[in-house]
């Protein structure tokens, strides 16, 4: 359901079919889903507003909670979702750092780790 259309076999694609047309909260679900991936990787921010609310007169609690965390900052996601800037770079670097920590956790004291950080810069 997440893959895209065309990529899927002859056989997937016939399971899929089945699968939705068995449980129609799946159905409405994959309805909900399908256009979000274009949605990201072509810059569409501005659709989203449109797909939260037409999510909102279904019956699917999970799409419900999604909707509404996302309505609590909607206008920075709406901005992630078309503006071409990434924090991507600045959000690597504590990723980094804990990996580090991580792996000398327990093997030497606060010197060696903090020397290891700073050279690995």
């Amino acid at each position: 359901m997440l893959s895209r259309p065309e990529s899927l076999t002859e056989s997937e694609r016939l399971r899929l079919k089945t699968v939705l047309v068995n449980c129609p909260e799946l159905d409405a679900l994959a309805g909900h889903v399908r256009p979000f991936p274009q949605m990201l990787t072509e810059r569409q921010g501005e659709l989203l507003p449109q797909g939260l609310d037409a999510v909102r007169p279904h019956d699917l609690p999970s799409l419900h909670s999604l909707a509404a965390g996302i309505d609590r900052d909607r206008d920075a996601v709406i901005a992630g979702l078309t503006l071409p800037w990434s924090s991507g770079v600045i959000e690597g670097h504590p990723n980094r750092i804990k990996m580090l920590k991580r792996q000398m956790l327990g093997r030497a004291s606060f010197a060696l780790p903090r020397k290891r950080v700073l050279l690995a810069s």
